[in-house]
């Protein structure tokens, strides 16, 4: 009985369709490997570094943290060592124009000046010549001009204000040109919106694309 054998060219068509496949089995391969890689340098360890008075900040670092998965530190509660991450997100409202962070930044300055900073600050009034100018008050130049900021509205409880602290909104608040600011001042206000977090998240995914929900 005869026996066909292979032609030349089915030989040679067998051995192409062997080297694509092994060539597509490596492409997919490499292309698996490099995008691991990838995201391994791509993603930064990072934390959230806080102070609170009347718990407006507190309460916009729990929303921060609970949608990016960032460990949050109360800088009165925690002794944390800034310098373990690779970024961090510092939060301040500002008592008495000025930012109640301001001296455990320049304590830590040193390890604060290498990292990207995203800061948020809280208070009655929102982004703008006023806001800015306490916070130049509040911290050093080269910090400021670094750091990327984020203005976000808070909240003052007339009833849950100590008796100082009223004393000085209701001296603040008669001396004030601003009507909406006296009243403000005077009366208290709640301006709290969890929706406001959202270009601090945005910022987030720079460091971490992989991280933060849609």
């Amino acid at each position: 009985m005869k026996v066909n054998r292979p032609t030349k060219s089915f030989c040679i068509l067998t051995k192409i369709i062997a080297l694509l496949f092994w060539y597509m089995y490596l492409t997919s391969l490499l292309k698996t490997i490099f995008n691991s890689t990838k995201k391994k340098r791509l993603i930064m360890k990072g934390a959230i570094f806080f102070s609170t008075k009347y718990g407006s900040t507190a309460e916009y670092t729990n929303w921060i943290s609970e949608a990016t998965g960032l460990p949050a530190f109360n800088i009165k509660e925690a002794d944390t060592d800034p310098s373990k991450y690779d970024f961090l997100i510092l939060g301040s409202p500002i008592i008495y124009y000025k930012l109640s962070i301001h001296k455990w930044v320049k304590k830590h300055l040193e390890s604060l000046e290498s990292k990207p900073i995203i800061f948020f600050s809280v208070s009655g009034a929102g982004a703008g010549p006023k806001l800015d100018g306490w916070i130049t008050d509040s911290l050093p130049e080269d910090f400021i001009s670094k750091m990327q900021h984020v203005a976000l509205r808070g909240r003052q409880i007339r009833e849950e204000l100590t008796w100082f602290d009223k004393i000085m909104l209701k001296i603040g608040g008669m001396a004030n040109d601003d009507p909406q600011a006296r009243k403000e001042e005077l009366e208290g206000f709640d301006y709290m919106d969890k929706s406001t977090i959202a270009p601090i998240l945005k910022l987030v995914e720079q460091f971490q694309p992989d991280e933060v929900p849609a």
